[in-house]
């Protein structure tokens, strides 16, 4: 896969795609082994466990990213596919609002979030340089097929990050620091 440009996303990713050094594809495969071992690797006791008011929970951060993963994907597929219809924003809070993710198990977000990157990575496989380049709009901004990938696994870097520093005890920060 050719090198990500900065004209193939827009300024509002430029955080996710900079969390991802080396090999985006690299990248993908080895979050489908640590964030699985990053999520186990959480008390249960903190699932609900929100930093500040007005804040999502720690499994509402997990599921999110997961929502997001999926939203990311099916985007690059379209216009993977060369379909150019401009696709709508992604309005995250209100996923989350309208979502019952503080009921879930740390072990069916684990599970969900295994069978969903690899299924990403088999769609990512199949794609070639010429889809990758493809362009669309979505939320209102050109991007390109391969961004998607860069901003998937920087997005979950990111939120990685934010659960580490924002949420969880000094006990699981230091089991999740082993992981990265």
């Amino acid at each position: 896969m050719n090198p990500l440009k900065s004209d193939e996303y827009p300024t509002i990713y430029t955080d996710y795609v900079e969390n991802v050094v080396g090999s985006v594809i690299e990248e993908l495969e080895e979050q489908l082994t640590t964030f699985p071992e990053f999520i186990q690797g959480i008390p249960e006791d903190k699932g609900d466990y929100k930093y500040a008011e007005g804040k999502w929970s720690v499994k509402e951060v997990l599921c999110h990213i997961l929502d997001t993963e999926r939203v990311m994907a099916y985007r690059a597929l379209r216009f993977a596919r060369n379909d150019m219809t401009e696709l709508a924003p992604f309005e995250q809070d209100e996923f989350v609002q309208n979502a019952r993710h503080n009921e879930r198990s740390f072990e069916s977000i684990k599970e969900e979030f295994s069978f969903l990157r690899k299924s990403h990575l088999l769609l990512f496989d199949t794609f070639n340089e010429t889809e990758l380049s493809r362009k669309g709009m979505a939320s209102g901004r050109l991007v390109t097929v391969k961004a998607f990938l860069y901003v998937i696994a920087g997005h979950l870097t990111h939120h990685r990050i934010i659960l580490q520093e924002r949420y969880l005890n000094n006990e699981s920060k230091e089991h999740a620091e082993n992981l990265v």
